[in-house]
């Protein structure tokens, strides 16, 4: 287990020095001004505590779909919903902030529950397919993604568009139902702690609770779970609603720290990220924020330098496609890993020889 991890870790670690490679590479090549351009890149998202809160700020919604890719990953369930949940939860939120009154307290509470039940429920329709009809979970979520946009658009501009508006948005958020902000003459909010909150729960049930054992299990080898006595329709479900519901109190948390009303009519594409951030995590919750501040930072200071520059802030593309690719290939590294496993084994072989 420990060569795995150490395999996985210098794995990781060579495919993101490889893409920055690149993408220097490419900066270097394009730009009439490169050393401007990789100060504004490498160094900008830190040169201000603007630009700092920029990172935490889109840090948060990054980390709530990171653990709710990671959770439905790890049951081997490849529910790419995470984006219809993120979304819908953001419109639950809406509903609860613009329709409903309540004490300061309790508003963002109902709030961001009522985002994250409608998040498991969108989550959840894949998963029933899958253990009642056998319906591939892959392309039913991407479907539902799909159905849960224009079911918020159309939510948004029925019920909650504000008509005295000059755009097509909500009525204005609550007060009550706002998040506070945490740090001065930035917009990093509450939802920074409430996130903190879930990785730590994530971790606690993934690792230290007998559902998250069986998820993991089942992950691992579903045939073996089910000779075991472990209800893998059971864990299918559990993983996919879990995470769905953590996809929704991201959207939720989302729209009442950063907007002051709903007014997304396209995706956001945070569900997209959380995969980015899942595999560079390995879906492992208490690497999710370390990947998601990394994918952020490249994220500002990509933005910083395009806003500068002649480089466009599509070089992150290029960063996070060729991670993607060494990650998931199997054969990137193998020989390293041939070798560990190797020296495990002459080890192993060595201790039994000493007793």
């Amino acid at each position: 287990m420990r060569k795995n991890l150490k395999f996985e870790f210098v794995r990781t670690t060579l495919a993101i020095l490889i893409s920055l490679a690149l993408a220097l590479i490419i900066i270097v090549s394009v730009s009439a001004t490169p050393m401007l351009a990789l100060r504004k890149f490498l160094i900008g998202p830190f040169d201000s505590i603007r630009h700092i809160g920029n990172v935490i700020e889109l840090m948060i919604p990054l980390i709530f779909t990171g653990l709710a890719v990671s959770v439905m990953f790890l049951a081997k369930e490849f529910n790419l919903g995470a984006e219809g949940a993120f979304y819908i939860g953001g419109v639950g939120a809406s509903i609860i902030a613009t329709k409903v009154t309540l004490p300061i307290i309790a508003h963002p509470i109902v709030a961001i529950l009522v985002g994250g039940a409608l998040g498991g429920f969108i989550a959840f329709i894949p998963a029933i397919l899958k253990v009642k009809w056998n319906a591939t979970e892959l392309v039913s979520s991407l479907m539902l993604n799909y159905v849960s946009l224009f079911f918020g658009i159309y939510i948004l501009k029925n019920y909650i568009r504000d008509p005295k508006a000059g755009d097509v948005v909500s009525y204005s958020l609550e007060k009550s139902a706002k998040l506070i902000y945490l740090i001065p003459k930035t917009k990093v909010h509450f939802g920074l702690i409430i996130v903190i909150v879930m990785v730590i729960l994530c971790y606690l049930f993934i690792y230290r609770t007998k559902w998250g054992y069986e998820i993991r299990v089942a992950g691992e080898n579903r045939k073996f779970a089910r000779y075991s006595g472990i209800n893998t329709a059971k864990v299918i479900i559990l993983s996919q609603v879990i995470g769905g519901f953590i996809a929704g109190m991201g959207g939720s948390v989302e729209v009442l720290g950063m907007y002051r009303r709903f007014s997304w009519k396209t995706s956001p594409g945070y569900g997209w990220d959380g995969v980015i951030v899942a595999i560079l995590a390995r879906n492992n919750p208490v690497l999710v924020p370390v990947a998601a501040f990394f994918l952020a930072y490249l994220r500002i200071g990509a933005d910083l330098m395009a806003r500068s520059t002649d480089v466009q802030s599509e070089v992150v593309s290029i960063i996070q496609g060729v991670i993607i690719v060494l990650i998931v290939a199997e054969r990137f590294l193998v020989k390293y890993k041939h070798k560990l496993v190797v020296k495990q084994a002459k080890q192993n072989i060595s201790i039994k020889e000493a007793k």
